[in-house]
């Protein structure tokens, strides 16, 4: 095999990964009933023949299951036993979901955990108060750019202002499209704030009555990995009780700094 061939057999076997990744990943972040097939087309915007192929290779190897009746691919055993496997090395989901539930007692609002992952942040826990209105805005498995969301600009916000530069020019053009409201300046002046109070309060810059507070949780180097936040409606996040619930926020993200 010469090295051209060589070359473009690894970008295509890389391609192929990539997209088998990619269904996983799809599936992690909707009903755990799962998709049809019809439904991973459109989301992944991958052809037919392709989604055919990976799907049936991953029901073989286990990480998907089918049901013929339903027509639905969901998440097999092979991805369960992968991540008892890695369970041991994240301490930080097993200690901050009673600290969680007891922010959405406390509040009855959602709380939530986000962890950081390269420029981007993952929802990984979503606990629901006993308010009737609740926020349905982001659910675990959720991806947001570096910056956008209150947990997420609370992780911002621990860099070195040249590392938030870097991060801002990096998904820029994300924002633009998805999240205008997060401009450049916005992000800035929240920075700011959550430098200034501890806590990041974001007023409704995604949608204009979904208001959310949070703080980051550093590792013991004193850089961002995590942050845990509350979100409500407008109304109930005013001056004083986002006060109220910012100290109580930082009170819980003490016990999990350097949790890793």
């Amino acid at each position: 095999m010469n090295k051209t061939t060589q070359k473009t057999t690894q970008v295509a076997g890389a391609q192929t990964l990539r997209r088998g990744l990619a269904i996983l990943r799809v599936l992690t972040r909707v009903d755990p009933k799962g998709l049809r097939m019809s439904e991973i087309i459109q989301k992944l915007g991958l052809n037919k023949a392709t989604s055919v192929r990976l799907t049936l290779t991953l029901t073989e190897e286990g990480f998907l299951v089918h049901d013929p009746a339903t027509g639905r691919y969901r998440l097999g055993p092979e991805v369960y036993a992968a991540g008892l496997v890695a369970e041991p090395n994240y301490q930080l989901p097993k200690k901050a979901a009673p600290v969680l539930r007891a922010l959405a007692d406390q509040s009855g609002d959602t709380a939530f955990l986000t962890v950081l992952h390269g420029l981007d942040t993952i929802c990984l826990l979503r606990e629901e108060g006993s308010f009737p209105i609740r926020n349905q805005l982001v659910k675990p498995g959720d991806h947001w750019p570096l910056g956008v969301g209150a947990g997420s600009c609370a992780m911002l916000s621990m860099l070195p202002d040249e590392e938030i530069a870097q991060v801002l020019a990096y998904n820029a053009a994300q924002r633009a499209s998805n999240f205008p409201r997060f401009t450049d300046e916005a992000i800035w002046e929240l920075v700011h704030d959550t430098r200034h109070h501890g806590y990041c309060l974001q007023p409704g810059l995604v949608l204009e009555d979904s208001w959310a507070i949070a703080v980051g949780i550093p590792d013991q180097r004193g850089r961002p990995v995590a942050s845990i936040s509350i979100a409500a409606i407008r109304s109930r996040l005013g001056h004083p009780r986002a006060q109220q619930l910012g100290q109580t926020l930082l009170e819980h993200g003490k016990t999990l700094a350097g949790t890793q």
